[in-house]
């Protein structure tokens, strides 16, 4: 008979398998199970579309499997409160289930613990701190909007071993290997925007795009990736890719109010164009941020080049950092590196911690998230 912590881990299993696509709702994942067997699997697949307490009841209703006495495991609090959806407080209760064993608690404190009453009133056994841990991770993104109102920020680059990502002339493809850049097209996935310098647009032209990715079926994909670019002064070349590929509605240009009247018109008629006001360093990335977490961008990931990168560190607004490393050295004092900027006093530097290391070919992927991280 499988055990509590095993029937979670298998609706941690399911959650995970809608990752990039259920934004801005969490990832959560449901197993029901009766005397010892699991009658019913389900996840949360997209936003507008049922949650996973529904999709579990359903999926053993097709199986024949009756509800009626059964636990349910899930891995977040189950909703209270109407939305795009119903309550699945409602259909938990509907369902004749006894036992509700949750992983993690809603993280807006105006919910928190809301469903655990709702369902307790109705003498459902309630119990919830399961594998709260690994549940939270699965979310960490939605739990920091939920929290700070902002997107949550990852800073990523792929460079040498002495941290160049470009030689002085800016040639840089590819500095890593395919393996390493079919994880760097995870991370696209994973996020709801990716963000980057004029002058790499003016030095790249990428795409941006997301590509080599498996995802679900289109009635289960969640929203297209955003692309925005940091342009004071309006230069992106209205010939670049991100403004004249068939996914251009999904670029924005930041600009600031200096910007000519006569680029700005032109670029209005190509994409999204926001205005961001001006720090002493650049725009005022904390102001940024909380017009995108209004937006539901829950996590935002930062792609550079080094004086991006170096922005959202220096005022203190990345998460989590994804650095790939090639097994090579470039040197070259004028060479690019991935965080350039200011730099920070020493007693100040970005403290890492959770780090993890991971071979991909050759490469090496180190993730970590921010210490003491500041909302």
């Amino acid at each position: 008979m499988p055990s509590d912590e095993q029937l979670m881990r298998d609706a941690l299993r399911l959650a995970r398998r809608a990752r990039g696509e259920t934004s801005p709702n969490p990832l959560v994942g449901a197993v029901l199970a009766k005397r010892g067997n699991i009658i019913g699997r389900g996840w949360h697949r997209r936003a507008g579309l049922p949650h996973a307490e529904v999709e579990v009841i359903a999926d053993a209703k097709r199986k024949g499997n009756p509800t009626k006495g059964a636990t349910l495991y899930v891995t977040l609090e189950p909703c209270s409160t109407s939305g795009r959806t119903p309550p699945c407080t409602h259909s938990i209760i509907r369902a004749g289930i006894s036992r509700v064993v949750v992983a993690a608690t809603d993280p807006n404190p105006e919910h928190a613990g809301r469903a655990f009453r709702w369902l307790k009133r109705k003498d459902i056994a309630v119990e919830h701190g399961l594998l709260a841990e690994q549940a939270a991770e699965i979310n960490v993104a939605f739990n920091h909007w939920i929290t700070a109102g902002l997107p949550f920020v990852t800073v990523k680059a792929a460079m040498t071993l002495d941290g160049k990502i470009a030689t002085a002339s800016g040639e840089s493809k590819w500095i890593t290997g395919p393996e390493a850049r079919r994880e760097g097209m995870k991370l696209r996935h994973e996020a709801d925007a990716i963000i980057v310098g004029v002058n790499t647009i003016l030095a790249d032209n990428p795409s941006l795009t997301l590509r080599d990715v498996r995802r679900p079926k289109a009635e289960w994909r969640g929203p297209a990736l955003r692309r925005i670019v940091l342009d004071p002064r309006a230069r992106t070349p209205l010939g670049s890719w991100v403004l004249g590929d068939e996914f251009a509605e999904q670029t924005t240009v930041v600009v600031s109010r200096d910007a000519p009247s006569g680029r700005l018109a032109k670029l209005k008629q190509r994409c999204r164009v926001i205005t961001c006001p001006l720090s002493k360093r650049g725009f005022n990335l904390k102001s940024l941020l909380r017009k995108l977490g209004r937006q539901d961008c829950t996590h935002l990931l930062v792609e550079g080049g080094g004086e991006t990168n170096a922005a959202f560190i220096e005022a203190g607004l990345a998460s989590r950092v994804a650095f790939f490393y090639a097994p090579k050295i470039l040197g070259g004092r004028d060479a690019r590196t991935a965080v350039a900027g200011e730099g920070l006093p020493l007693a100040n530097g970005l403290q890492l911690e959770k780090i993890r290391w991971r071979n991909l070919g050759p490469d090496l992927m180190l993730t970590a998230r921010v210490a003491d991280a500041q909302p």
